[in-house]
């Protein structure tokens, strides 16, 4: 290599090594999450670490809450994997891809493998590198022992921030307050959405950037006094209600695959039904989740029908359907 070539390409190396260097901002989706384990513990683990950390989760039909891709951390990939938002480090201390890992620990406390440790921003910004730290032996009874947690914090996490993103723009508290004070309900929405009311029917939709690509809609309608059948059948005539005299366009409900039963949200009895929606027969090809909750507020002698829908055509849907359960679970009477 000519000499004057040789410093940067030396330099780029010890920018890799040496704490402290500028980083680049992390690549890759939240939900996935870059696996850093030799390929030999991976044959034997994959399953297990699979069935608990890419969880199936249900919107039109199961689909993955995360996708995992294992990279073995001694091969030359690792070098650009790595500076992945999500990235799993599997292994002991012994390990070079742990041990450069935990130099970003904060604090002097002890190890105490099998554990969960967690660091931001050790190969770029923006970045969590979660380990999976085990003692040197038999790793899969130690994954095993870790898994749930495992999966559990990358739910919570993941969920955390959807809300964020969804509220990036702030919540509309004043249009909280409002509801409150003269539609008898709180609910709070992103300040993003628009909002319609006809008779008492109040809806919310958020159609950015284009209408064709994403639409997320939650629909407010109430009736006094509770009627007596209360049932699936009776809340989803009502939908069909709330469909044909104030939504834009038509919608039939498939319920070929339903989720669903009583409950309790935000300390008021309620039933939910999730399903899917699409165009009648004959119209344009559309369709998506829809998420129906019938609240009742024994204080008003009242029960709110809350109807959430999401139209995202070729897109994962997890996400969306998050941030449409977190607004319905805002809802107090």
């Amino acid at each position: 290599m000519h000499p004057t070539r040789m410093v940067p390409a030396l330099a780029a190396l010890l920018c890799l090594a040496v704490a402290g260097c500028e980083k680049t901002l992390a690549f890759g989706d939240a939900n996935s999450i870059i696996v850093a384990v030799p390929n030999e513990l991976w044959e034997s683990t994959q399953s297990e670490i699979k069935y608990s950390l890419e969880t199936r989760v249900f919107t039109v039909t199961d689909e993955k809450a995360f996708t995992l891709t294992q990279v073995d951390p001694r091969e030359p990939t690792w070098g650009n994997l790595r500076r992945f938002k999500q990235v799993l480090v599997i292994g002991s201390e012994n390990d070079p891809w742990v041990l450069q890992a935990l130099e970003e620990r904060r604090g002097n406390e002890a190890l105490a493998p099998p554990e969960i440790l967690q660091m931001r921003d050790v190969w770029a910004k923006s970045q969590l590198v979660t380990v999976a730290l085990l003692n040197d032996g038999e790793p899969l009874p130690q994954l095993q022992r870790l898994l749930p947690e495992l999966s559990e914090q990358f739910d919570e996490q993941y969920r955390s921030y959807v809300v964020q993103r969804m509220f990036v723009s702030g919540p509309d508290t004043l249009l909280a307050d409002s509801l409150e004070a003269t539609a008898g309900f709180r609910l709070m929405i992103p300040a993003v959405y628009d909002r319609e009311v006809r008779d008492s029917v109040y809806v919310f939709r958020n159609d950015n950037p284009d209408p064709s690509e994403l639409i997320r809609q939650i629909a407010v309608d109430w009736m006094s006094p509770v009627p007596d059948d209360l049932g699936p059948e009776r809340l989803l005539e009502w939908r069909a209600e709330l469909v044909e005299r104030y939504y834009e366009d038509e919608q039939v409900v498939n319920l070929a695959d339903v989720r669903g039963g009583p409950g309790n949200f935000g300390g008021s009895h309620a039933y939910q039904i999730q399903a899917s929606w699409q165009s009648p027969p004959g119209g344009w090809p559309a369709g998506g989740p829809f998420l129906l909750r019938a609240i009742i507020c024994e204080q008003q002698e009242r029960v709110y029908l809350l109807d959430a829908w999401l139209y995202a055509p070729g897109k994962e849907k997890y996400e969306y359907m998050i941030q449409l359960e977190t607004i319905l679970d805002s809802f107090r009477c």
